[in-house]
């Protein structure tokens, strides 16, 4: 027979993990876990459809996470928050020369909200709103499409067809079929949506500024329509083109710096939107020559309505006392022709 080992050596040569025998332990003892079967009303109906868009983001026609996708909702957002823009051309401007301009536009600019200030008007300060900024222009003319051209129409959208955009050329729209819970919903007009592109696909170098949006191109976008700020605006950056004067060097030597005019000299004036519609270089010299701004353009308003208003009470009134003079004279003389004859009569007696 073979020698007999002893518990306690075989113990020792293979010990057991505590830690496992009390794992198997409650295994053991535990209630086996019995799933509970869904309802009979649950069974009948099928699962929804697993949505392939987050709740944040609606579905989109272009790709919100590309670089241009972010770029036509900043353009967007830009031509809708800013009533006037500036449109310039400009040729491979330094980052040193571009820096330098904005320090010499910020600082003209601050002069401007301390002038109104003095004057005691409550105009907001708009300075620190006021930004140059280059653009892509193909995107930019897009986003000019999708804001002038795209009006979603609340009837359409009542009775589930999709909004579309009038053709300034043909008077024609453009519309897409309703799919609910795509990219082709109808309810779906943010810029991205596909009723958007569809609505702006065949306006395409039809906006007016489309021929201009041709190089390089920079902005100046001010949220107010405010004739002083452009004025200075203007003087800084375009001063020769705008025919407003430029900064003397005694009251600002920095501006007349070497990498100040270098820059300038880079800089050409092309146009202008004020309120949705596009001014040329003259109509924007026009807009920055109002003086007072917009409440001297009212007080303007103002005395010609008055004078108006008088000039057409003077005319009136003319017209009446010339009318009463007439017809004084004619009764004058039917009273005349009326006492002759009885005159003659008395005379005859």
């Amino acid at each position: 027979m073979p020698p007999r080992l002893r518990l306690s050596s075989v113990r020792r040569q293979f010990p057991v993990c505590q830690y496992e025998l009390q794992i198997a332990r409650s295994a053991s003892t535990a209630a086996p876990a019995v799933t509970p079967a869904a309802p009979i009303e649950q069974m009948r109906h099928s699962p929804a459809p697993v949505s392939r868009f987050p709740p944040t983001q609606p579905p989109s026609h272009r790709n919100p996470e590309y670089r241009r996708s972010q770029l036509l909702r900043s353009y967007t957002s830009l031509l809708r928050t800013s009533p006037l823009i500036v449109l310039f051309q400009h040729n491979n401007l330094k980052s040193m020369e571009w820096a330098a301009i904005r320090r010499e536009l910020t600082n003209a600019l601050k002069k401007v909200d301390d002038k109104i200030a003095a004057e005691g008007r409550t105009a907001p300060p708009l300075a620190p709103y006021i930004k140059i900024q280059t653009i892509q222009t193909s995107i930019f003319e897009v986003a000019l499409r999708i804001v002038d051209y795209f009006k979603p129409s609340e009837s359409s959208l009542a009775l589930g067809r999709p909004p579309s955009a009038i053709d300034p050329v043909t008077q024609t729209s453009a519309e897409l079929p309703a799919v609910s819970g795509s990219k082709d919903d109808p309810a779906l007009t943010h810029d991205l949506s596909r009723t958007a592109h569809a609505a702006v696909k065949n306006l395409k170098g039809k906006h007016d500024l489309s021929t201009l949006l041709v190089g390089p191109v920079a902005v100046l976008s001010i949220p107010n329509v405010s004739p002083e700020h452009m004025k200075a605006a203007l003087s800084i950056l375009t001063p020769k083109e705008a025919g407003f004067p430029a900064p003397t060097r005694k009251a600002n030597p920095d501006y007349h710096d070497p990498i100040v005019q270098n820059g300038l000299r880079k800089i050409n004036l092309l146009a202008a939107r004020v309120d949705n519609q596009v001014f040329d270089i003259d109509q924007t010299k026009w807009v920055g020559s109002i003086e007072g701004g917009m409440d001297g353009l009212r007080s303007q308003l103002v005395t010609a309505l008055q004078s108006m208003s008088s000039s057409v009470a003077s005319t009136l009134e003319g017209a009446g006392k010339s009318l009463y003079f007439t017809l004084e004279s004619r009764r004058s003389v039917l009273e005349e022709e009326e006492k002759g004859p009885e005159g003659d009569k008395s005379e005859s007696s």
